[in-house]
């Protein structure tokens, strides 16, 4: 079985320590790829298609958690995931589930000697642990847990003039960021928050609203047709709108069957 990976890890001796400890303990398993951002992380799993992928959680451009939900809504790039975390023990074990393995910073090499063993045990097809990974369930129980007492978001509030305004979100066309404020936009009308785009991202419905960019966010129900560009840069028309959303590279998978 080729067995293979890529690590994303922000921290570039951490990076280097795991690359070299995986290649100590696990010699069959070949690392594709070492990254340092969520971006690059997406990008390098659409290129190599590893069979794992080591994601630290705190990224930056985007987290091991945002990049895990873009593999999740796409079938083509299954691969099983290892968080690489930074939270306390009492944390990580309350979202700890099946296939998902996590690395607690600083990690002993008998913790990761154990993660490897139980990597070995999932890909094994003749063992009955080998079950496929069910990534998006998986993922909203993370995300459940590091935010226990959170909930979708039903409102956005926002000061127009000097009104209060509550936004429905289902009335929400797009969120785009402008420097220190996030654009809301809506059929009737533009609002500006301060709330970022990673801080929606939390109380938003994956399934409802997509991110396309770094600094957008659409809901895809508002989607009225997708194009490109003679270099294959998709850009997303939404209706009622004038103007188009670019679709950046980690996302453009989004849209492939567009």
């Amino acid at each position: 079985m080729n067995l293979t990976a890529i690590i994303a890890e922000d921290e570039p001796i951490l990076r280097a320590q795991l690359k070299t400890k995986l290649g100590r303990l696990w010699p069959e398993l070949r690392v594709l790829a070492d990254v340092g951002d969520g971006e690059a992380a997406l990008q390098a799993i659409i290129a190599h298609h590893p069979t794992l992928a080591f994601l630290d959680i705190q990224m930056p451009e985007m987290t091991g958690i945002e990049v895990a939900r873009q593999l999740s809504r796409n079938r083509d790039l299954k691969c099983h995931v290892v968080f690489v975390t930074a939270f306390d023990q009492y944390a990580v074990e309350a979202f700890e589930a099946g296939a998902i393995d996590y690395l607690l910073k600083p990690y002993a090499d008998e913790r990761l000697a154990a993660t490897v063993e139980r990597l070995k045990l999932r890909l094994d097809p003749a063992s009955p642990a080998g079950a496929e990974q069910n990534l998006a369930a998986l993922l909203e129980q993370l995300a459940a847990n590091l935010n226990p007492r959170s909930e979708r978001l039903k409102w956005i509030k926002a000061n127009i003039g000097a009104n209060l305004s509550l936004i429905p979100i289902d009335d929400v066309l797009f969120f785009q960021a402008d420097e220190k404020y996030t654009l809301v936009a809506t059929r009737e009308r533009d609002a500006l928050i301060r709330t970022p785009i990673k801080e929606l991202l939390t109380g938003l419905d994956p399934e409802k609203f997509w991110q396309i960019h770094r600094s957008t966010i659409v809901n895809a129900a508002s989607i009225d047709s997708v194009s490109r560009d003679i270099h294959g840069q998709a850009s997303v028309k939404i209706r009622g709108r004038r103007q188009s959303l670019t679709v950046s590279r980690p996302f453009s998978h989004l849209f492939k069957q567009m």
